[in-house]
This record gives structure tokens, sequence and C-alpha cells, in this order.
């Protein structure tokens, strides 16, 4: 309606006006099934709509970003994506549940551009408690950030915080350039993914134990997209503490190894034994 619509916009507009403004969050939290107008179907057109909108805010007020809430999809679309600067991903901030949902909504919407934040240690939305290392490892991969009343943090939590904070800042600019890549892993408990940088030269991989493995020993964990003949340094990394190892001594490889791209592709490396809901992170650097 045209009448909804100009007024929507003119009272938004007017706030923005009045007041220094530069970010906003749109909800759209409504079921589509009961959406219509006079009796007809109105999805596409109160979408077309929602489009023009949000195109007109930001012809008025350069500079604004928009941030679409997901509210189950309703607001993630191919669409939209040239209207917004990111969406939120899910209300769900379990990590153990986002590492999920982040895969699958990663395989249209680039992962700069969905809200990966730090949850609180015991989950609002699951009752679960994590690993602060699992909650970072998972926020690491989008557009970051914490999510979590953090007066309620340890000292040494907050440190960690610290830490993974820089760690993302000094590789943001891989994370958000470089190649998404989701290897086919051969045990369905465990992901390996990760980023690679267009010109092989650098990598960041996370491997993740879901759920517990199902086998005595995990399979090995294969680089792909890197160059065949170059030699890369490998070593894990803990920007935000270390996982339960569910052994005595993690493999070797994991305090730093030199090896060429082909033997990293086609053998890998051990992979270590993790406690469930834990993941680590690899950094792989041509020499």
């Amino acid at each position: 309606h045209d009448g909804a619509y100009n007024h929507v916009l003119e009272q938004v507009s007017a706030v923005l006006t009045n007041h220094e403004i530069s970010y906003i969050k749109w909800d759209h939290n409504r079921v589509l099934v009961d959406a219509g107008h006079l009796g007809r179907a109105g999805v596409r057109t109160q979408t077309e709509a929602i489009y023009r909108l949000f195109a007109e805010l930001k012809r008025r007020h350069p500079g604004l970003e928009i941030e679409s809430c997901a509210s189950g999809g309703a607001r993630i679309d191919l669409g939209v994506i040239d209207f917004v600067d990111r969406f939120w991903t899910s209300d769900n901030n379990d990590a153990l549940e986002r590492q999920r949902i982040q895969r699958w909504t990663a395989q249209v919407i680039p992962p700069e551009m969905l809200g990966t934040h730090i949850g609180p240690t015991h989950g609002h939305q699951t009752g679960r408690t994590l690993e602060l290392s699992m909650r970072a490892i998972t926020a690491l991969f989008g557009h970051a950030g914490i999510e979590w009343n953090i007066t309620e943090a340890t000292h040494e939590e907050r440190a960690y915080l610290k830490t993974w904070a820089a760690y993302y800042k000094n590789n943001r600019a891989l994370l958000h350039s470089g190649r998404m890549v989701r290897v086919d892993y051969p045990d369905e408990n465990g992901y390996l993914h990760g980023v690679s940088a267009h010109d092989k030269s650098r990598a960041i991989f996370a491997y993740v134990q879901l759920t517990p493995t199902d086998v005595i020993h995990p399979a090995e964990l294969k680089f792909p997209d890197l160059d065949p003949r170059a030699t890369y340094m490998v070593k894990a990394v803990y920007p935000a503490g270390k996982p339960r190892f569910m052994l005595i001594s993690p493999p070797a490889w994991m305090e730093g190894v030199k090896i060429s791209g082909s033997a990293l592709a086609h053998s890998g490396l051990a992979a270590p034994i993790l406690a469930p809901a834990n993941a680590f992170i690899i950094e792989i650097t041509k020499i």
C-alpha cells in the first residue's frame, strides 16, 4: 500500500535525520504464510517494497548500514543482498547449532555478510554449555562479534577474548576475501572447512568435532586448493584457548611442520581426537 510505504519511509528517515545513527537492524519477525493484502497473497509485493525502502533510505542517508534479520530465513534472499550490508544469521547463537546453520547459509550468502557472534557460555536457546574456544572459532569465519555479557566472563576468558579479537582483525582481510573451502570430510561427525588466499599463499582452516566420532582413529585432514609444488608451514593455533583433547599427546605436526601442498592435498595430516563440541584452528603459510 503506497500510503503505508510512504509513512514508514518518512518516519524512519526522520529518525535517521534527527539523530546520529549510521546502522539499523531491520527485523522481519512475521510468519510469511499469513502475508496478504485485500484477500490476495502479498509476499512478492511486500518484498519488493522493502527493497525500494532500503534503497531510498541509503540514497537519503549516505553511509547508512542496514543489517537484515533472518527471522527463520524470512529476510535472507538473493534479492535483498543488493540492499543490505549484512545479515543476522539466526537468533540461535549456540556454537554447535551455528556450525550447521552457517555452513548451509554460506551456500548462497558470502560468509563476511553473515553475523557470527560469540554467545554466552550457557546458551540461552539450547541450554548447552560450550568451551570458549569452540564458540570463538565458530564466530571467526564470518562478520564476527561478541553477544555475551562479558562482565560474567572470568579474567582468563576476557584475556582470550582480547587475543581472539586481535587474531580476527589481523586475519580479516583473508577471511573476508579468500576462497571458501569446505572439505568433504569422511566422518559426518566432524567438519573441516576454511578460507584460502587466491594466490594460494595462505590458508586458515578449522577442524571441528561436532559429535562423538564413530571410529577409533579420525580420518586424515586433507587440504585442497593449495599450490601442489610449494612448501608450506602448517601449525595449530589457539586464539581463544586450546580445545579438549581425548588423547595424551596430540600429533607432533600441530607444533609446526613443513610439508608440500601436494602432500597436504593427497596424504593429509593425522587428526587429533577431540572431545565433542570442540575445535581448533590450522594455519597454512607458504614458505
